[in-house]
């Protein structure tokens, strides 16, 4: 069996967020950006059933513009065998 994965890149939950002068949306730049949390558990816990034997593949994949490349990175050092980068504008 071959896990799938969704993963996100989302502003570190360590991080004050501000929002715009105009309030358009939230302020992006010079911010540090990481995996979801709840996606990084999901990961985890993906690698513990590949580990357990239930599983032969881990696949992360992730939609977004090509920085999301980091969060793929970051699963892969996890342990995940692919990643998958749909990239958006």
């Amino acid at each position: 069996m071959k896990i799938l994965v969704t993963v996100k890149r989302v502003v570190d939950y360590n991080v004050k967020i501000r929002v715009k002068a105009d309030g358009s949306g939230v302020e992006l730049a010079n911010v540090k950006m990481s995996m979801n949390p709840f996606d990084e558990i999901s990961v985890e816990e993906a690698l513990r059933l590949k580990e357990a034997g239930k599983a032969s593949e881990v696949v992360v994949v992730s939609i977004g513009p090509a920085k999301a490349e980091e969060t793929l990175r970051t699963a892969l050092a996890m342990g995940a065998d692919r990643a998958i980068l749909v990239e958006t504008e």
